[in-house]
């Protein structure tokens, strides 16, 4: 967690301004994270930052499709955020400061990017968040 810290406290910071406008806050240890819900701004779902998940909505306890599936590469069956989610705090864990810039080199906030296919494989099958694991 502390390798993860300098994105835990970017995730705080933006999490405490989402709160002066209507955000709420708690911990959820099942997920090695602190969850800002209701964060005011994006277009829906979540964003990890460290140990911090950014989430639109009012609970992660919910299903989503995965990033194959809304790129119209499959029908996959619906995962839960908080797993898709999980995923990224795990790998966070691992590079910690470095996971943005490896994270954008990789493709960014689509299909294409491993962080994504992992997360999407983690949250469907429980094992695999790293992006290049054998596990498939």
């Amino acid at each position: 967690m502390a390798w993860a810290s300098p994105n835990t406290v970017l995730g705080l910071v933006a999490g405490g301004i989402g709160m002066a406008f209507g955000a709420h806050v708690h911990l959820r240890p099942q997920d090695l994270a602190v969850v800002f819900h209701r964060w005011p701004w994006g277009p829906g779902g979540a964003l990890t930052l460290g140990n911090v998940i950014l989430h639109t909505g009012d609970t992660l306890d919910s299903p989503c499709v995965t990033y194959a599936h809304r790129a119209g590469h499959g029908d996959e069956p619906h995962i839960m955020l908080a797993d898709h989610e999980r995923a990224h705090v795990y790998q966070y864990m691992v590079l910690g400061p470095l996971f943005l810039p490896v994270y954008l080199v990789c493709g960014g906030v689509s299909v294409r990017n491993p962080f994504e296919r992992a997360a999407d494989r983690y949250a469907h099958r429980g094992r695999g968040w790293w992006p290049w694991s054998a596990t498939d």
